[in-house]
């Protein structure tokens, strides 16, 4: 039975117990479950989470080890169905996490008591603004220190444990402190089953003492708990589908475009029945890149305001009628608050939620159920795609490279756009990347992840980490610029202790480039490194690893050559020098924008 918690890609869990409809809620058992009771020895807590994570479909969990969870970390290895990788730091192991929750659909992390939770917490707190299912374990102290007080090491030297709970209460859904064993079966359960439910990381704290002691809550294999399904209020659907096919069957020339939350609503594909139904023109906002198909014939590109993809923003700012699936509007996704959008004009379908211009809203709707049943009541209507197939003229080519002359970005990316297919994945890194990789053109299968919202620069390595070791048939294509590499280069050690075989293109142009254009000063221009250097200490002659560093396109093409050849079973790892003012019109014009709407003078008091 295939499983697909909170991810586009389906995934065979490694229990038949747990299963997940295309709604992305867990559902019932199937078919009758007999729990094994198990050896006394064995019953513990430790186990009982370890085969919890396998259950719900996790087979490896990033970790960094810490004194407070060492002792759980001895159990989840001990689990046949898991695989610990160590990271260097917190922060990567986090990261980590999150890449690998975007394609698994969920994804773990187990640190130790505050000195890690807190280092954890940044890649939490992304992965929570990108709704994604994450479960961060802390080794907490012994259960005997909690109401004493005494002081404890890795803590800021108060007699208050509740410093990390705190912090974590503002980016996770739930948060379990278990620091007894009577109803921590309960607590590890409801953690688990909440993340899944909504979509967001949990914080669970196990104290340090507890995880290898026997119980007898855990005496039988963890019965595989349900979720109950979300579902529609029929009524209020019913009215919703009513109202939006009348507003959209009397405009002329409506649009639709695909936001980030199609993932959170499990919705992509009633997104995709919508647009075949409907014949309209279908594009994508930057942040929903790679949920929506760039093969459907009606696509017409990323919909980013004025930094949008030839001739898309034309086609729907001059809409009569937008339906925005999962959005998120904010000054990044916004171009600084500068779209040519009506509200009068769109329909705004969130997951739960549906609003009609200025008028009525719906709610208890699920985006999924009003998109299947708005694609029953849609007319055909391809007149804003014939207006854009009508103004489209074919991107033109970068201008060819004289021998031997330094290389510019758009070559780059012409190159890296031929390496793209259904066995690859690309993880852009916060940057130029973001607007260099939204041009790229999606084979069908290609994956494709980025992190908007949150923007955390060094993102990209430990989801990159992740991402790939989720998925291994996949080979990931990372483009990440150098001032984001230094944040987390580390990590790059783990990738070849997993031997993976992710390519990844170190942009060297001397600077957070991204900065520069939103505002610049001499506090980002960085310290140069020899990056595949760094890269061959931390190979070390351990795992299969192989550089490049590039200066010109025949340069580049012999290393791609190389990388998709020869050593097509490592880690490769190709640092392309680039002239630090080298930069997407895109960004040029998304900068300028963005720093005047942050430069707004406070309003008069």
């Amino acid at each position: 039975m295939d499983t697909n918690i909170g991810s586009l890609d389906s995934c065979k869990p490694t229990s038949n117990d747990v299963c997940c409809p295309a709604n992305g809620t867990v559902s019932t058992i199937q078919g009758s479950v007999s729990p094994t009771i198990i050896n006394s020895s064995e019953a513990t807590l430790g186990r009982h989470l370890a085969r919890r994570l396998v259950q719900v479909g996790i087979s490896d969990v990033f970790s960094v080890p810490g004194d407070f969870n060492l002792t759980l970390l001895d159990h989840l290895i001990a689990e046949p169905g898991l695989n610990l990788i160590g990271c260097c730091n917190e922060l990567n192991a986090g990261y980590a996490a999150d890449g690998y929750a975007r394609s698994r659909g969920v994804g773990a992390c187990v640190v130790t008591f505050t000195v890690g939770g807190l280092s954890v917490l940044n890649a939490i707190a992304g992965a929570y603004s990108e709704n994604l299912p994450l479960i961060c374990i802390v080794g907490g102290p012994n259960s005997n220190d909690y109401g004493t007080n005494r002081i404890l090491h890795h803590t800021i030297g108060l007699p208050d444990f509740s410093q990390e709970l705190r912090c974590f209460q503002t980016v996770t859904c739930y948060q379990a402190v278990v620091n007894n064993l009577e109803d921590a079966h309960e607590m590890i359960d409801t953690a688990i089953s909440t993340a899944l439910k909504e979509s967001k990381p949990v914080y669970i704290s196990i104290s340090c003492n507890l995880p290898a002691i026997p119980h007898p809550t855990f005496a039988r294999e963890p019965v595989p708990f349900s979720l109950s399904p979300k579902l529609s209020n029929k009524i209020g659907l019913e009215a919703a589908v009513e109202a939006a096919a009348e507003f959209l069957n009397k405009a002329v020339k409506p649009v639709l475009v695909g936001g980030p939350k199609l993932r959170v609503a499990k919705a992509c594909e009633a997104f995709v029945e919508l647009a075949d139904a409907s014949c309209y023109a279908v594009a994508v906002m930057p942040s929903g890149k790679g949920l929506v198909p760039e093969h459907h014939p009606h696509f017409i590109g990323t919909y980013w305001g004025a930094v949008s993809t030839a001739f898309c923003a034309e086609i729907v700012e001059s809409a009569d009628a937008y339906l925005f699936a999962g959005p998120i509007y904010n000054d990044y996704s916004s171009v600084g608050y500068s779209l040519l959008l009506k509200k009068e004009k769109a329909i705004i379908v969130q997951p739960d939620r549906v609003v009609i211009g200025n008028g009525p809203a719906f709610g208890c709707v699920l985006m999924k159920d009003f998109l299947r049943e708005l694609a029953k009541r849609l007319k055909h209507n391809n007149t804003a795609y014939e207006n854009y197939h009508r103004i489209f003229v074919p991107e033109g080519q970068p201008l060819k490279a004289a021998p031997k002359e330094p290389l510019r970005v758009n070559v780059l990316f012409q190159h890296i756009q031929k390496m793209l297919s259904s066995d690859s994945a690309v993880i852009a890194e916060t940057g130029d990347s973001w607007f260099n990789c939204q041009k790229l053109k999606l084979p069908p299968g290609c994956g494709y992840e980025f992190q908007m919202q949150y923007g955390s620069i060094g993102w990209s390595v430990g989801a990159t980490l992740g991402y790939a070791q989720a998925v291994p048939e996949k080979r990931v294509i990372a483009c990440i610029g150098d001032g984001s590499f230094q944040v987390t280069a580390q990590d790059v050690s783990t990738m070849l202790r997993c031997g993976q075989k992710t390519v990844i293109f170190l942009i060297n142009n001397g600077g957070y480039t991204i900065e520069v254009e939103i505002h610049d000063g001499p506090y980002n221009v960085i310290k140069n490194w020899n990056y595949t250097a760094l890269v061959d200490a931390i190979h070390n002659g351990e795992g299969k690893c192989w550089t490049a560093k590039v200066f010109c396109e025949e340069e580049l093409i012999e290393a791609i050559e190389t990388a998709t050849g020869a050593k097509k079973d490592c880690l490769c790892f190709i640092e392309v020098i680039v002239h630090k003012d080298d930069t997407s019109k895109e960004l040029l014009e998304w900068g300028s924008r963005v720093s005047a709407a942050n430069s707004r003078p406070p309003n008069p008091q």
